[in-house]
């Protein structure tokens, strides 16, 4: 006899990862051969836009202003450890398909990109702008979309209700 065991996801979720940190790293790419770091190019007029920023701080531009080498190191040093326990994370919960799992996948793959920017050059690059009426978002990349996806379907599953037995 012969028990079906459901099939090992993890290498999907583990590629699903590897997709964000292509996409992330082909987007900045394109980036910095076109557009020249401080300028950027109007898509939607008034709301969005591509720039060239250079984040040398945290998420949104956060510790700009400490000395470069010590954020630099604690950033590099706080990323390595969160991808680090994602991954263990990801591989606990990833033999099946779950909305954790894929929030998982989506955090590691930003979390790497990220990652390899700060370590590669110094410095994450941001280019996607949004504007909504007088507020203007700061610039992020696919990475960071990525890990804010990932969050926030990490919450719904937190916030789901259970469903009871009957």
């Amino acid at each position: 006899m012969t028990t079906n065991k459901p099939r090992d996801r993890r290498p999907i979720l583990f590629l699903l990862s590897a997709l964000v940190i292509l996409c992330d790293r082909l987007t900045k790419i394109a980036i910095i051969h076109r557009i020249r770091p401080g300028y950027d190019i109007p898509i939607i007029p008034g709301v969005f836009r591509l720039s060239h920023v250079i984040n040398t701080g945290a998420a949104f531009s956060l510790l700009e202003n400490f000395p470069p080498n010590a954020v630099r190191i604690g950033l590099i040093s706080f990323s390595a450890f969160a991808a680090v326990i994602v991954f263990f994370l990801l591989w606990q919960t990833g033999r099946t398909l779950t909305c954790t799992s894929v929030a998982l996948a989506l955090i590691l793959g930003g979390a790497l990109g990220n990652l390899y920017d700060r370590i590669r050059l110094h410095h994450v690059v941001d280019f996607l702008a949004v504007r909504i009426y007088h507020y203007n978002w700061p610039d992020f990349n696919v990475a960071d979309s990525c890990i804010v996806i990932g969050a926030c379907l990490l919450l719904l599953e937190i916030f789901r209700p259970i469903p009871k037995d009957s």
